[in-house]
């Protein structure tokens, strides 16, 4: 029978696992994903596949930490959290590029004697088709699963010096993925109302949201490889 400890110990990591959703970097990673698809359906989506991924890694460093009872290097450690600052700076780096390669425009016309303007761009293509859901999630798991390896070592830190045993760690592990899957599931809901609402707004608010996440995506980026390069600590 399950202790009651162990229980409890179950129901934390299942509220840290939604805290952990909550995390700067998972925000900006997804925000910038997400304001390529301002749909709702989309953005639950999203945050389940960054969810999977990232529990995915979680349980398969964790299978090997509580296996061999080994620790996860530091230098591993603020490898892989480097590695996601420049995922991030990528990210945002690559929906800037977008923006800036769609050379948005304003564009005046005549209608019934009545001149108007709009923005305008030559280099978009109306695309009515329906991306298959797998299509849609590849980007965000493998997200996920990179922010997994960077946060792996302080949680496995605890499972190791709370644990019974294997099995009770990778549980623990596993609850921990599940209130991060939830967690991410709703940020992105909450997250894809501002850019459901700026594209139904008009383009030029949509495009401003997405140029504010460009810019909040590469601008944590740089100052996580900045901390790292200048000696600070994997948090």
């Amino acid at each position: 029978m399950t202790e009651p400890s162990f229980l409890t110990l179950l129901g934390l990591g299942f509220m840290l696992g939604l805290r952990h959703a909550l995390d700067g970097d998972h925000v900006a990673a997804v925000s910038t994903v997400l304001a390529q698809r301002p749909s709702l359906r989309a953005s639950g989506l999203i945050g389940f596949s960054w969810g999977i991924g990232h529990t995915l890694i979680l349980l398969l460093v964790g299978l090997v930490v509580l296996w061999f009872r080994v620790p996860v290097p530091d230098l591993l450690a603020q490898a892989a959290e480097g590695a996601v600052g420049v995922m991030l700076i990528v990210l945002g780096g690559l929906l800037g590029m977008k923006l800036f390669k769609e050379r948005w425009h304003a564009h005046q016309h005549d209608h019934d004697g009545t001149r108007h303007v709009h923005l305008h761009s030559h280099a978009v293509l109306v695309d009515h088709g329906h991306p298959h859901w797998w299509t849609e999630s590849v980007r965000p798991l493998c997200i996920g699963m990179a922010h997994g390896l960077a946060g792996s070592a302080a949680l496995l830190l605890l499972v190791v010096s709370s644990a019974g045993g294997v099995a009770e760690g990778l549980t623990y592990i596993a609850v921990f993925g599940c209130g991060s899957i939830l967690g991410m599931m709703l940020i992105g809901l909450v997250l894809s109302v501002p850019v459901v609402w700026s594209l139904r707004l008009g383009r030029p608010v949509f495009l401003a949201v997405q140029g504010l996440a460009s810019l909040g995506s590469v601008g944590l980026g740089l100052s996580i490889v900045y901390r790292i390069l200048t000696g600070g600590s994997a948090s």
